[in-house]
């Protein structure tokens, strides 16, 4: 029986050549031979808008995705914290199904919680409150209204604010909150959750309500990069 795989945090874009080869590779070789491939947020780098699809790279990325679809793989994409602006046509030009956040699914008879994973970072309560505005009916409308350039500098300016004010906070306050975790599996009743964002990849057991629980965190594709595979035995994390 074929696997399902599990990727996140890619941050694809045209400088990150090694990650975009990487990516190409995984999609024709790997991810052909799975049941179903699961973006679990971050595919890009950033996104501005699916009218920006017809940027050549955003378009090569989503007929990779597609030709996977039309191979017979299911294709599901999560928003992550870069990316949340990829709506229905970016899906239908990558063939793929877009899930809400957090979903939970049937993995090999297991019900899993699948998350981006900065709902669970509740220690940085800066990133808490700007999630809070750009995921806004409003904030968005606003910002789509605007030419694309516009939008691109907008959104490159802001990662440059990210990028400082990451150098100033304490690791463990961009690391996932144990109350927010144990919250999560609680809510949902399950014993799996996968997720990305906190790009430190592992495998993380606890009790929840008397039950057994596991964690898998997913790594980025800034480095190794890899992916996480659920099939007939246990779940197991693949180092590029």
């Amino acid at each position: 029986m074929p696997s399902s795989l599990f990727i996140s945090d890619l941050h694809l874009s045209e400088e990150r050549s090694e990650a975009n080869e990487r990516f190409f590779s995984f999609m024709e070789d790997t991810a052909a031979e799975a049941a179903a491939l699961y973006i679990l947020g971050d595919l890009f780098e950033y996104w501005i808008g699916d009218d920006d699809l017809g940027q050549p790279f955003h378009a090569l990325v989503a007929g990779f995705l597609k030709r996977l679809a039309a191979s017979g793989v299911a294709v599901h994409v999560m928003h992550g914290n870069r990316d949340f602006l990829i709506a229905s046509a970016f899906a239908r030009a990558a063939g793929a199904s877009l899930m809400p956040d957090p979903t939970v699914a049937d993995i090999g008879g297991t019900p899993t919680l699948l998350m981006h994973g900065d709902t669970l970072c509740q220690d940085d309560a800066d990133y808490q409150a700007w999630r809070s505005t750009a995921r806004s009916e409003k904030w968005q409308a606003e910002f789509l209204e605007r030419p694309l350039e516009e939008r691109r500098a907008i959104i490159l300016g802001l990662r440059r604010k990210s990028r400082d004010a990451i150098r100033t906070k304490p690791a463990e306050v961009m690391d996932v909150s144990a109350p927010a975790v144990r919250a999560a599996f609680a809510a949902h009743g399950v014993s799996r959750l996968v997720h990305g964002h906190t790009h430190r990849p592992g495998h993380h057991r606890l009790e929840v309500d008397g039950r057994l629980c596991e964690r898998w965190v997913l790594p980025d594709w800034y480095g190794r990069g890899g992916y996480l595979e659920i099939g007939r035995g246990a779940p197991k994390l693949v180092r590029f």
